[in-house]
């Protein structure tokens, strides 16, 4: 028996439109929405991490001088020039003296005439004590009387009043003389340590008021790094730890160093805490001051527990935590985390163990309903 001619073309309709709709379904579910999505999965480990601190800082000065006057007047001479290297106790500058020089004559004129007033009252004491002396045995002999040897001890009274004055005018005199020199003796702009001039702030011929700095000395034997930390992670940071230092000029070579101190002070706009940074070996040659540098703080090494990269940390419904495979299937492990290294291993302090599955990398937003489907590596990524 032969079907009808409709029900064979609907056959043959069928025949083609079956597996074009089975192949349709499958590409759909093999590489469309509705497709697995592509992950990539890590085993937890257990061991020891040693967590580092990375921050960014400016090359400093420990010790700087700024050296100016301590009266004003106008500078005459200035001996150095920026990157000059000074000992301690050269002569950097001048300024000019004014009546300073006059001053000093003076003085040392007035204490000539005070000198020689001071030895006419000593001749003067000196006969008034004779005096005195003769009178009072003349007195004793009956010879002249009481009252004559009396005025004779009022005129060596009076003698000896003047001889301590004219010593107490001289000494006044001495100690304006000295100070007129000390004066002149601060004109003189000396340097107080061995140093580098970084600063010359003002030029021969220009007025300069009290304590204003005409140049500016550092010791280069004190160039630290003033770096600055994320407070998060700054838990740990102390005194003496070892650090590296990488220079923006030092061409990829990192300086050893050590954290000198802690900053009782820390930054409260920038939530960030600062540490001073100094180098085992001075680099030569010295990097200028402000220069920007890369620290890292290498911390204790910490105890082992469970370990996962970085990018296996998620956040969902404002936790953080790891998509865990238990069975093939997704589920969501919140995490308490502890420290982490830099090369991206993070701590994991609760929830999770060694060896359980977690997701590294994946193709899009995974939930508990996700498919998966587990890959070597998903393009895009780190590998």
């Amino acid at each position: 028996m032969s079907l009808p001619a409709l029900s064979r073309r609907t056959l043959a309709l069928l025949a083609v439109i079956i597996p074009l709709l089975l192949l349709f379904v499958y590409v759909i579910l093999r590489s469309g929405p509705l497709a697995p999505v592509a992950v990539t999965t890590t085993s937890v480990s257990t061991r020891a991490i040693t967590p580092a601190l990375y921050g960014i800082g400016t090359v400093q000065a420990r010790y700087s001088y700024r050296i100016g006057p301590t009266s004003a007047g106008r500078l005459q001479r200035l001996d150095v020039h920026v990157g000059d290297v000074v000992k301690a106790g050269q002569m950097l500058g001048v300024m000019a003296p004014v009546d300073l020089d006059d001053r000093l004559g003076a003085q040392q004129a007035a204490i000539a005439s005070a000198q020689s007033f001071l030895q006419q009252t000593q001749a003067r004491q000196r006969y008034a004590q004779a005096q005195a002396q003769r009178y009072t045995q003349l007195a004793q002999q009956q010879l002249v009387s009481v009252e004559t040897a009396s005025a004779r001890k009022q005129e060596l009274d009076v003698a000896n009043a003047a001889l301590n004055a004219a010593h107490d005018d001289i000494r006044r005199l001495q100690a304006e003389r000295n100070a007129v020199q000390a004066q002149r003796g601060n004109l003189a702009l000396l340097a107080p340590v061995d140093g580098l001039v970084v600063a010359r702030n003002i030029d021969p011929g220009t007025t300069v008021v009290a304590g204003q700095s005409v140049v500016e000395i550092v010791d280069p034997a004190s160039l630290w790094v003033d770096a600055r930390f994320d407070q998060i992670n700054a838990g740990g940071l102390a005194a003496s730890l070892p650090a590296s230092i990488l220079l923006r000029s030092g061409e990829g070579v990192a300086q050893p160093g050590r954290v000198q101190r802690i900053e009782p002070v820390a930054d409260t706009v920038t939530e960030e805490t600062h540490a001073k940074i100094v180098f085992d070996t001075l680099p030569a040659p010295l990097p200028p001051l402000g220069e920007l540098a890369e620290v890292t703080v290498q911390l204790p090494r910490e105890a082992a527990m469970p370990v996962i990269p970085n990018a296996a940390i998620r956040t969902v419904g404002g936790q953080r935590g790891a998509w865990k495979l238990v069975n093939g299937e997704l589920q969501f492990a919140p995490l308490a985390l502890g420290r982490s290294d830099l090369n991206g291993n993070v701590q994991v302090r609760k929830g999770l163990r060694g060896g359980e599955q977690v997701v590294v990398y994946s193709e899009k937003t995974l939930s508990a309903k996700t498919r998966i489907k587990v890959v070597e590596r998903i393009t895009g990524t780190a590998p």
